[in-house]
């Protein structure tokens, strides 16, 4: 499932790909496969990009089960 949260996060804070990844110490291309929802961050990792965007894991990272 494509994680429109964390894109619209990055977004809002006139951020690419490229300088989130290098805040959280990763590729651009492992943004891109979390944004598309190819890939699963560990909990780090996901700890990591909330600290960057200024948001909570459940505003980022939460499925919910109504949508």
């Amino acid at each position: 499932m494509k994680n429109l949260n964390l894109k619209a996060a990055r977004a809002a804070k006139d951020m690419s790909q490229d300088d989130l990844a290098k805040l959280c110490g990763v590729s651009r291309q492992t943004i891109n496969a979390i944004e598309k929802g190819d890939y699963n961050p560990t909990i780090k990792l996901c700890r990591s990009i909330c600290r960057a965007l200024g948001k909570g894991l459940d505003e980022l990272f939460w499925e919910d089960d109504e949508e």
